[in-house]
């Protein structure tokens, strides 16, 4: 049993550091409609009057929303 639990908590930890590099990501962050995309996203790409590199934390922090496309 404890070593369930051990194995448990280290996977839970794993995941948790995987959430947290994500949302340490680069974007791109459009201060017009807030929509968070991804670097490589087309409309991103795009993009070029209203958007900046942001983390993701940040862009979130600000109101943003994910791109329907690339999922921000």
């Amino acid at each position: 049993m404890k070593k369930f639990i051990i194995a448990f908590l280290v996977f839970i930890f794993a995941n948790l550091t995987l959430i947290s590099q994500a949302f340490a990501e680069t974007v791109m962050y459009n201060t017009q409609t807030h929509k968070v995309h991804k670097v490589s996203c087309p409309h991103a790409k795009k993009c070029t009057k209203n958007c900046i590199k942001i983390e993701r934390k940040d862009a979130y922090n600000k109101g943003g929303v994910p791109c329907k496309t690339c999922g921000g």
